[in-house]
């Protein structure tokens, strides 16, 4: 096996990537050699594989590590510095690497030597961690189709490379169409109202666009569909005539024209229940779910009515109060609250309950002291240092940011890319962590540290003021930083298991969500929170207003998570695509059991549901609600200890990185879990928590 020229960056596999050199071309040039490199070698092993670990796992490693490393960089490059360019060459090479993947699945010689490890005189000599590997890698293989042959196997294949073209289709179409959106305001009572962190980040984003001399002040003030723009929009935009064109271009997203997704949407679900027929189920969802805790849509279903019939009524009175405050504060006792009003009437509702609005509180979250208070936060409760390293690598954006983890004692952990901002010309939206590179000991014997990468889509810097936070922003900082710490904290010696690695899809949300918990606890907050000019602390009666609203409309949010999971389940398990019902009849269904106010008849937001589509959350969407509960548990662990005993907390979350956070994908999560709490999980904490108990 030759090794590839070094000077192209994506030929270095375990160093940072050298983002600024990685290009269109580099990728078309690297990826053909590096996928003709892994053929060769994992055709070399198949020749001499051997019933043992060493031969199935970790030979494979090396051969498969180069190629995955550098085609995941590819994939990375294309949620946050997508380009013309650059989706040309992910679209040209993915058909064969997809195929490649896929006939791994289905190596008849691989799959009968893991057999031949998992019956044979060996097997007792394998540790718990690599039995749960094996019996994993079996089960990853049934459903690769290895059970499969002739037109049949052939079908599969090609059904998945299909899929991964739609997938790709429907994420860039979801990009184009939210960028082809704007709405450029000139005249200042248009933007009356609204708060002067987005005035500075309108304002910034009419001038990007052309119009020079653009201020907050005086305008033009640019609104698009990113959310750091669009959700403060329909908060305090006082026309609603303006709230409303917002509005209806959010929820029809990838709807029309050329940009529709529904096509995909429709060829995508058929493509993947097709796929379930071949290996033996009657739905997606049962493949699914036959991997992650739950093991069985009854259960999921079970979790979704309990939350449901908890949260309906509840939201159904939040509904009612929230037109009732509307009427008496417009004086128009018959006033109908429309699907863009909801947003702005809430946000007013809020004020009046609790004195609070997001915009009180932004000044008090800039992002640096907000990330030197998770970094606080993160030191106390594991008792690790997170140490700035800017410029020691090179990153894909000005934006990002590195920086190391390290022990007590100065030895390096890990370390992580930090992305924080929005930018929607060339960035999806939502936030992520992906691990770059993993805890592995190499062949010189030296240990490969893990590298995650940290991406969020939050308010960026205006001028010379920084990035404001919101406190949904910052939740959503703390929730990422979560994954990572999962990811970059395992102590686990075999890379298939470290870090987030084989850990069941729906208890990988536990750490990220236990996270946010933090962003209500007083002094981690006050430890932070200072105003970005005066460096005044949050006056205290701010942060008791805001532990007050945690809970505002709970209900209603609630529902809408159950909502999202519901219809991602009922596509995946009960819709039959291609039959007599309608996608928008399935999609029906829900919202007759899930929505006080039932949407717009032209509400296509599955358009843009990516996370199922184009993500890995099909008919998975539910591990959100179903990992909270774990988290929200978790985190109930901590209040039994003492919130305001600092050594207690120390010693449970030491304990919570022993468990949760060390052992990764080495064994069952269930059994983890068991480990840190003492018992299995509760769902009494979540619906304490959230105000539904």
């Amino acid at each position: 096996m030759t090794s590839a020229p070094t000077q192209n960056p994506l030929f270095t596999f375990g160093e940072h990537p050298r983002f600024e050199a990685i290009t269109p071309e580099a990728v078309r040039e690297a990826i053909p050699a590096l996928l003709e490199q892994a053929k060769a070698g994992f055709s070399a092993l198949e020749e001499s594989v051997e019933p043992t670990w060493a031969s199935l796992f970790d030979r494979r490693r090396r051969v498969l590590e180069p190629l995955g490393y550098a085609w995941g960089i590819t994939g990375h490059l294309m949620g946050v510095r997508n380009s013309d360019e650059l989706r040309a060459a992910y679209e040209e090479l993915q058909p064969t690497v997809v195929a490649f993947f896929t006939s791994l699945g289905q190596s008849e010689r691989m799959y009968r030597a893991l057999e031949d490890l998992r019956n044979g005189d060996g097997w007792g000599s394998l540790d718990a961690t690599r039995q749960r590997l094996v019996e994993k890698e079996l089960m990853d293989m049934r459903l690769s189709g290895i059970g499969l042959a002739g037109k049949e196997r052939e079908r599969f294949n090609e059904i998945q490379q299909q899929l991964a073209e739609l997938a790709t289709g429907f994420s860039n179409a979801v990009l184009d169409s939210r960028k082809a959106f704007s709405l450029l305001l000139t005249d200042a009572a248009d933007v009356e109202g609204l708060p002067a962190t987005l005035l500075h980040m309108t304002a910034a984003s009419a001038a990007a666009k052309g119009h020079e001399g653009a201020t907050p002040e005086a305008g033009p003030w640019r609104i698009t569909l990113d959310y750091p723009v669009a959700g403060p929009f329909l908060q305090h935009c006082r026309k609603a005539d303006l709230r409303e064109k917002v509005y209806r271009a959010m929820v029809s997203v990838a709807s029309e024209g050329d940009l529709d997704n529904r096509g995909r949407i429709q060829s995508i679900l058929a493509l993947r229940k097709e796929r379930a027929g071949l290996l033996g189920f009657t739905s997606h969802a049962e493949i699914s779910v036959s991997t992650k805790m739950a093991e069985r849509v009854d259960a999921v279903d079970q979790l979704t009515e309990d939350l449901r019939s908890a949260a309906f009524p509840r939201a159904e009175a939040e509904y009612e109060e929230l037109v009732a405050f509307a009427r008496e504060q417009s004086g128009d006792a018959d006033l109908e609250l429309r699907h863009w009003d909801g947003p702005f009437w809430s946000e007013r509702m809020r004020e009046a309950r609790y004195a609070l609005s997001d915009e009180e509180l932004r000044p008090y979250f800039p992002f640096p002291k907000v990330l030197e208070g998770l970094f606080s936060v993160t030191e106390r409760l594991f008792g690790v240092r997170v140490v700035a390293a800017d410029g020691e690598v090179e990153v894909w954006h000005p934006d990002v940011r590195f920086f190391r983890i390290q022990s007590a004692e100065g030895a390096e952990i890990a370390n992580f890319y930090l992305d924080p901002y929005s930018r929607p010309e060339d960035k999806r939206g939502g936030a992520w962590m992906n691990d770059l590179m993993g805890r592995e000991t190499l062949e010189d014997g030296s240990l490969q540290v893990p590298t995650a990468v940290l991406v969020c889509n939050q308010t960026p810097p205006a001028g010379a003021r920084p990035s404001l936070m919101s406190h949904g922003e910052v939740e959503t900082l703390f929730h990422e930083f979560g994954h990572g710490l999962q990811h970059m904290l395992t102590t686990v010696e075999v890379p298939e298991a470290a870090g987030i690695n084989s850990v069941e899809w729906d208890a990988v949300e536990l750490p990220s969500q236990f996270m946010e918990n933090w962003t209500y606890h007083e002094a981690t907050v006050m430890g932070f929170a200072a105003h970005y000019e005066s460096g005044e602390p949050l006056p205290k009666e701010l942060f008791d207003k805001l532990v007050a609203a945690k809970n505002y409309r709970s209900a209603t949010a609630m529902l809408r998570q159950l909502f999202f999971g519901a219809l991602d389940m009922e596509l995946h398990h009960r819709f039959q695509p291609g039959e007599a019902e309608s996608l928008e009849e399935a999609k029906q269904r829900v919202v007759d059991r899930m929505s006080v106010v039932p949407p717009l008849p032209e509400d296509r937001f599955e358009c843009s549901f990516a996370h199922i589509f184009a993500g890995g959350y099909s008919a998975g969407y539910y591990s959100y609600k179903w990992a909270e509960v774990l988290s929200a548990d978790a985190f109930g662990a901590f209040e039994e200890a003492g919130l305001g005993d600092e050594a207690a907390l120390a010693a449970t979350g030491a304990r919570f990185r022993d468990t949760v956070l060390a052992q990764g994908g080495s064994r069952h999560p269930m059994e983890v879990f068991r480990d840190f709490r003492g018992r299995e999980p509760s769902t009494e904490a979540l619906l304490r928590h959230t105000g539904l108990a």
